[in-house]
């Protein structure tokens, strides 16, 4: 047997052009604006990369070369390039 989840309704101010778009972006998953707006928040909050993501993301917000002008055919081939460096 689940839990009963339990809501409470509340109200907060946004500007008018974020909730057309919140609005719009709802409307194309065909969702309500409440299961949209609830399911963004629960992603944020809850959806917290690992140690190995984490690290891999420090790694590559302070790389201090970024090789020029690589082009890849293939993730799989940028993925054997980084496994070489």
């Amino acid at each position: 047997m689940e839990a009963t989840i339990q809501r409470k309704q509340t109200s907060f101010r946004l500007r008018t052009d974020l909730l057309e778009f919140m609005k719009e972006d709802a409307e194309r998953q065909n969702r309500t604006l409440n299961n949209f707006l609830e399911s963004l928040l629960l992603d944020y909050y809850y959806n917290e990369p690992n140690e190995v993501t984490k690290a891999a993301i420090e790694e590559a917000m302070n790389r201090k070369e970024y090789p020029e002008g690589e082009v890849y055919d293939s993730v799989e081939d940028l993925f054997k390039a980084l496994d070489a460096e």
